[in-house]
């Protein structure tokens, strides 16, 4: 089968995945809009609660990851009966991992305290979270329904249920925060009430599919009475689920502590880079979906045994990844005055912001490189060492160097380098290492795959 051919399925896969992920942003940008339409207070409280519940639900959610590439395997493989036995425990540890990161999430004064904010700002953010705290069951438990279906190269639906809370979002955030219908206005915490209302509707309705519609019953889903938690299985995707969920939140924390850092510098250059990073996180969801989509097709492909097929479409995801940001980064390059100005009027954080810009193009070559490779990666079960990768580069070069040259610590950087520039020089170059470590390593798995066959990647 020719690169062409992988690149049109990996394309009719990706598209509904990145509709998906867009989605899920425009939900924080319809809160992030309307409350602070309500008040600073409330949009203060937002900001910090989000930061806390962002880094627990990617972390536990990377976890499930595990179970797309085992699920996708299985599905390559023919061995459709085995799925339900997978999915119903990807269940068992979503509530495993959903008391977890409730706690954390009942317990956030603890960590609130770190900020030293005011007593009604930590008030207004622990009760968000522990409003959210409600909503982490049901996101989980949907985050299952989404592996099953896009390893089983199914998004569709995963994109027609996010859409359909996407249009619930506006008129229940409206209701909640700013009062309605007898309701009282709850502020920032009424954007988490509408969060978890919609979570649980979204996650009834995906369940309720699996349950009615045809295409689910060949996996032994539902019927087949209850089952126990398997320790056995549990502890087989928790190996390939918490390298997974290290990685999400060292690239997570990558990325806000360097806001954290450059917050020293002022609020004009934080502006400037929030900006930026806002733009390229709206852009990274593109190299994602094609990331997801090309894991799906590997991992089908190992399961059939199809090793060489494996390879190819595992380099055609990376190479169609590659481009497309590359083109899109120069077009963003040339716009990037326009797109500034959509952000803000003010003519000092425009000009704190047009500098960083010049990395964009950089940082979404590299970022699509690594996210792509790692998640093929991911499609042969592989996580640990790229975990240690991410470790070293994102959090020592990326994060170490930026402080070095951002600060001028060792009074040799040049002046067009210090401070956000710096940072984000430093984050491009260790997503930069960490693309070419990930694919040195990938062609070291694919050899070891090519080998050996099935005895060393087994289902």
């Amino acid at each position: 089968m020719s690169s062409r051919i992988h690149v049109g399925r990996i394309a009719r896969l990706a598209w509904p995945l990145l509709v998906g992920q867009l989605a899920l942003i425009a939900n924080g940008v319809i809160d992030t809009v309307m409350v602070s339409r309500f008040s600073a207070l409330d949009l203060a409280a937002l900001a910090l609660g989000v930061s806390i519940y962002v880094s627990v639900f990617v972390g536990l959610s990377g976890v499930l990851q595990a179970l797309q590439p085992t699920i996708g395997q299985l599905f390559g493989a023919g061995r459709h009966g085995e799925i339900g036995n997978e999915v119903k425990q990807g269940l068992w540890l979503a509530a495993l991992l959903s008391v977890a990161g409730c706690l954390v999430l009942a317990f956030s004064p603890y960590f609130l305290s770190f900020a030293k904010a005011s007593p009604e700002l930590v008030e207004k953010a622990t009760l968000y979270l522990r409003i959210e705290a409600l909503a982490l069951p049901a996101t989980l438990a949907f985050r299952v329904y989404a592996s099953l279906n896009t390893a089983m190269a199914r998004p569709k639906m995963v994109m027609a249920i996010q859409l359909c809370g996407l249009l619930l979002k506006l008129p229940l955030n409206a209701l909640l925060i700013f009062g309605g219908l007898g309701l009282p206005a709850f502020g920032g915490p009424g954007c988490a009430i509408a969060t978890t209302l919609i979570a649980w509707l979204m996650m009834i309705v995906a369940w309720l599919l699996v349950a009615k519609l045809p295409a689910y019953r060949p996996l032994n889903l539902f019927g087949t009475g209850f089952v126990k938690p398997s320790w056995r299985i549990l502890r087989t995707l928790l190996r390939l689920g918490i390298p997974i969920g290290l990685s999400y939140f060292i690239e997570v924390t990558a990325f806000t502590l360097m806001a954290v850092f450059i917050a020293r510098l002022g609020a004009v250059p934080v502006a400037g880079h929030q900006i930026t990073a806002n733009v390229g996180t709206v852009l990274y969801m593109l190299p994602l979906s094609i990331a997801s989509a090309t894991s799906t097709l590997v991992a089908q492909a190992i399961g059939a045994n199809e090793w060489k097929a494996a390879k190819k479409i595992g380099y055609a995801g990376i190479r169609l990844s590659v481009c497309l940001s590359v083109m899109i980064g120069v077009v963003v390059w040339f716009t990037r005055a326009h797109i500034i100005r959509a952000y803000t009027p003010d003519p000092l954080i425009v000009g704190a912001a047009l500098p960083l810009f010049l990395y964009i193009a950089f940082y979404q070559m590299f970022d699509s490189l690594q996210v792509t490779t790692a998640f093929v990666l991911r499609a042969y079960k592989v996580a640990v060492i790229p975990t240690v990768i991410y470790a070293v580069t994102l959090w020592g070069v990326g994060l170490g160097g930026g402080y070095l040259l951002g600060f001028d610590i060792l009074g040799i950087t040049p002046a067009s380098l210090q401070g956000a520039s710096g940072f984000w020089l430093a984050n491009s170059a260790s997503l930069g290492l960490v693309g070419a470590g990930l694919l040195a390593y990938l062609r070291v798995i694919q050899r070891r795959a090519g080998a050996v066959g099935e005895s060393a990647f087994k289902v």
